[in-house]
């Protein structure tokens, strides 16, 4: 079978793999398809240290075909998931708190362990989500990843319905959590992106107000609009966006950090204490959060645009990821 795996140059690229045989507790997936999201560029570019040969993707859809003859919750015909949370050890503090992928021992799909983007994949049957009838394989990829990641930021805000989020980076990612905030939260929606094209994409999906950085303060103008954000999902990759979003909320608010810019944000000690803005951040989402997610878009509540691909395009798409010319999410053709 075919697989993309992350080589030594730090490119990816399309070669043949054997599949092992089934260990207890497993079930194999026939892949439909398998998202690209901006960690697969990380792992292929070994920013979070050398994988080179691990095959990527971590928002993959697949067709159950063979399970191990323990399994219980995954069966034939089955479309499951293979998400970054892969597996976490079950029995930690986290695991047994609803709190599971913060496990120290987690394994992550296409990083600790081979990932989505494979004709065939092995997973952990209990950790493998089953997606919803009506929900789409493609758009049930971008769910499986950017999808409940800005899903379960969203609920670390804890927000009420019909107040203010911002929400800054509208790509793959801001754009679902835009359409999280709207339809399922019932938030208003700031969108707030360098990149002007983005925010023509979010006001398309609902966003109440578009602010590019680049010509106007987004910390003064949200604060002169509507007297602060009550809460920020950060999904941008750069220190200003941070500190931006610090200074658009009002008391009480919190900023949910989801993006990982490699710098340091800043942050006023006094500000944080006497205006009792929180900074949290939100890793991925659980087992739960994540059929939740689905369900959401097997409702039509939330729509992923998304764009199919070949193998052979991989490295193309990674370049386009750079250049920020992407909207929505491109998906791997895996069938």
């Amino acid at each position: 079978m075919k697989a993309i795996v992350a080589t030594t140059d730090r490119k990816a690229e399309v070669v043949e793999k054997e599949l092992r045989e089934l260990k207890p507790g497993e079930a194999r997936l026939r892949m439909i398809c398998c998202g690209v999201c901006h960690t697969d560029l990380h792992v292929k570019n070994a920013d979070f240290g050398d994988v080179s040969g691990r095959v990527l993707g971590h928002e993959g859809i697949g067709e159950v075909v063979e399970i191990a003859d323990d399994v219980t919750s995954l069966k034939i015909g089955d479309r499951a998931s293979v998400a970054w949370f892969f597996e976490g050890c079950g029995h930690c503090e986290y695991c047994t708190t609803g709190r599971e992928t913060l496990c120290r021992e987690v394994k992550n799909a296409g990083y600790t362990v081979d990932g989505g983007m494979q004709q065939e994949c092995i997973v952990t049957a209990d950790y493998s989500v089953k997606v919803p009838d009506g929900l789409d394989s493609a758009a049930a990829s971008s769910i499986t990843c950017a999808g409940v990641t800005t899903y379960k930021a969203i609920k670390e805000a804890n927000l009420l319905p019909g107040e203010w989020i911002l929400i800054s980076g509208l790509g793959g990612l801001g754009n679902l959590a835009l359409q999280y905030a709207k339809k399922v939260f019932g938030l208003k929606v700031i969108a707030v992106d360098v990149n002007d094209g983005q925010l023509e994409f979010a006001k398309e999906f609902g966003a109440d107000i578009c602010i590019n950085p680049l010509n106007e303060d987004p910390g003064k103008v949200v604060q002169e609009k509507v007297g602060g954000a009550h809460g920020a999902v950060v999904t941008a990759v750069a220190k200003s966006a941070f500190n931006q979003s610090v200074d658009a909320m009002r008391a009480g608010g919190t900023v949910v950090a989801v993006g990982l810019p490699v710098e340091s944000m800043d942050l006023s000690i006094p500000r944080l204490v006497l205006d009792g803005i929180r900074v949290v951040g939100s890793l991925v989402g659980t087992r739960q959060d994540l059929r939740e997610a689905f369900q959401a878009g097997a409702d039509g509540l939330v729509v992923p645009k998304c764009e199919m691909r070949p193998m052979e395009d991989i490295n193309d798409i990674f370049e386009e990821m750079e250049e920020g010319t992407i909207r929505g999410r491109m998906v791997i053709d895996l069938a």
